[in-house]
């Protein structure tokens, strides 16, 4: 089958694209608006784009043409946390997509606790394996929905002490991350594979 792009409704590019690039990692956004208010909500065109320094990137769509909670409190606030889901919080994670109206925290409606952040207002996920205290760093606005690419640069790291190995790196095979798949599909990294680079 070959497709063209532009043959496709908007539903149905992203149908495809979800489909083929999988999977993929999920940034579970916290957010403080300019009033006070938290906002918790999973975004999976998310990944890194430099180690030096750390930098991440997160694209952030309209709902029914309106910027979306998240993408608002990061451009007023000008810092978020991403935090890394592992597969006990999975449910909670879908649970925070929902639609819901700006002053109504998803942590308190979908009762997800939380713990300070150290360079950030923002908190982060309590028990989250991996959090990443961002700070806004650039926007780039693509596409006809629009789609707002966010560059966040990392101001710091947590790393539940449990998942080092004895050379401080994070071992995979310490925690159950969740990607995200086509459809209403999810997955659960339980087996990794080792191959090694050639020299």
């Amino acid at each position: 089958m070959n497709v063209d792009p532009d043959d496709l409704s908007r539903r149905d590019a992203y149908q495809l694209m979800i489909g083929a690039i999988t999977p993929r990692p999920i940034a579970w956004i916290s957010t403080r608006s300019m009033g006070g208010g938290l906002n918790l909500a999973p975004f999976s065109f998310f990944n890194g784009v430099t180690s030096d320094p750390m930098i991440i990137s997160v694209a952030i769509g309209t709902r029914r043409g309106e910027h979306k909670d998240t993408f608002t409190n990061i451009v007023d606030m000008e810092e978020f946390v991403v935090n890394v889901v592992e597969e006990r919080h999975a449910n909670a994670m879908v649970a925070t997509s929902a639609d819901y109206p700006p002053e109504v925290s998803e942590f308190e409606a979908v009762g997800i606790e939380t713990e300070p952040s150290e360079t950030v207002r923002v908190p982060r996920v309590k028990g989250a394996p991996i959090a990443l205290e961002c700070h806004f760093e650039r926007l780039l606005t693509v596409g006809h929905g629009p789609t707002h690419l966010i560059l966040g640069r990392v101001l710091n790291v947590h790393v539940r002490d449990d998942l080092l190995d004895a050379d401080g790196r994070i071992d995979p095979s310490r925690f159950t991350a969740v990607g995200r798949l086509g459809q209403q599909l999810y997955c659960a990294v339980r087996e990794a594979i080792e191959i090694e680079r050639p020299r």
